[in-house]
């Protein structure tokens, strides 16, 4: 089992940025970016990681990609008790067609942010 950290201050303030721009109106594709990249600081927390999951389920819904949605749905079902098992891959951006077992390279600010709450990556 894990080691349970709670989300550090500046985890939480990046996450809660980029969700924020997730939500934003604006171009998709940004959107996307973002939160791709709040999925990935999520992964470590079940709520959050879930919360992550639940917004691109409804931006996949916005996009009427019904490839990603039921995706989306999948991750929904497995993305709490997988980030509380410690089983995720690093990096992933939580799309579908990523892949669900995909680990993927990291941002370096991101990688940051995460060692700096006591995250362990794996190399």
């Amino acid at each position: 089992m894990p080691r349970r950290v709670p989300m550090s201050q500046p985890m939480r303030a990046a996450f809660t940025a980029e969700m924020a721009a997730a939500r934003a109106p604006g171009p998709m594709q940004e959107r996307w970016r973002a939160a791709g990249r709040a999925h990935i600081l999520s992964q470590p927390w079940p709520v959050a990681h879930t919360r992550t999951h639940s917004l691109m389920l409804r931006l996949a819904v916005r996009d009427r990609d019904l490839k990603e949605v039921l995706g989306q749905l999948v991750r929904l079902a497995v993305a709490g008790p997988g980030s509380a098992a410690g089983k995720y891959p690093d990096g992933n951006t939580g799309r579908t067609r990523d892949g669900l077992t995909t680990p993927m390279p990291i941002p370096d600010d991101l990688a940051a942010l995460l060692r700096g709450a006591g995250v362990a990556l794996k190399p």
